[in-house]
């Protein structure tokens, strides 16, 4: 069998090993995970488990994923607080040098969970203020740490908005143009949190016509905590279907989706800038996941 022309890590007959966790979000948790598994498997970078939690205010206590199988875990995650034992299997996993990455209303959750916040970076929504941390935004081309008081998390209308590279040496973006058009979409602002960010990877303009915070905001970025790789992106918001899913079927989306999968389990990116990527001006869309 030739593996000829594969990425690196399908030459050595191993797909990265990624989880999806879900289950419970004020999003559309069913179109999501199903998108990104798509997205993922698709590739024929990764092999993917979803594991679905029980449905709100229901018994947590059997679940229970095994963080530690796998290379990289997706978290589509926002509701009720895990059992203790999970909490703590999460956290081993980080702390052992695991890949993560938050995708979209994931950075909801969770708020009274302190240490979970330092890992995420920044999160909003759920009654978030300046008691957990300062807002977290572009300035002058570097990030900057806002200590100003007020809400965490908002966004206007969706609609389509540039993205422009934080850092473009790192393996994410690495190739990719310095400037793209993002699919309609939520442009998450006034984001706050108690963590650190390592590489700001893209980031956009808040705008006020579309009620925005005059901010650059960041939409993706990598967050500094111990030995983890962990990729944060803001951006994909699920629509009522597959069919159905601007955000989730622009291309720029799913390429920085994948590469961000792939550099959190294993430090690279192996994979091509594809010929479809968006340009600055035009909105690329892949509505086959691949």
């Amino acid at each position: 069998m030739s593996f000829i022309g594969l990425p690196a890590c399908m030459q050595a007959g191993k797909p990265v090993k990624a989880l999806i966790v879900t289950g419970q979000n004020n999003h559309n948790w069913k179109v999501s995970n199903v998108a990104i598994k798509q997205i993922l498997e698709n590739s024929g970078l990764f092999t993917v488990d979803v594991a679905i939690s029980p449905a709100q205010k229901e018994d947590m206590s059997s679940f229970k994923p095994k963080f530690a199988d796998y290379q990289v875990v997706i978290l589509d995650y926002n509701g009720d607080r895990w059992p203790a034992e999970t909490d703590q299997a999460f956290l081993d996993y980080i702390n052992k040098g695991g890949g993560l990455v938050l995708y979209h209303g994931a950075n909801n959750t969770f708020r009274e969970w302190k240490e979970f916040n330092k890992i995420i970076g920044f999160g909003g929504w759920n009654g978030r203020n300046e008691t957990d941390g300062p807002y977290i935004y572009m300035k002058d081309g570097k990030v900057f740490y806002d200590a100003t008081a007020g809400p965490g998390g908002s966004h206007g209308p969706q609609h389509e908005f540039v993205m422009n590279v934080g850092n473009p040496k790192h393996p994410v973006t690495k190739g990719l143009p310095a400037k793209w058009l993002h699919a309609r979409d939520e442009l998450y602002d006034r984001m706050r949190g108690p963590g650190k960010v390592k590489d700001p990877i893209f980031w956009a303009y808040s705008s006020p016509d579309k009620n925005g915070t005059d901010h650059n905001e960041l939409n993706i970025c990598t967050i500094d905590y111990g030995k983890a790789r962990i990729f944060h992106t803001t951006l994909g918001h699920a629509g009522g279907s597959l069919d159905d899913n601007t955000a989730m079927q622009c291309t720029g989306f799913q390429v920085t989706l994948l590469r961000g999968c792939e550099w959190a389990a294993t430090g690279k990116v192996t994979q091509k800038v594809p010929a479809d990527f968006p340009t600055e001006t035009q909105v690329s869309y892949r509505k086959n996941y691949k």
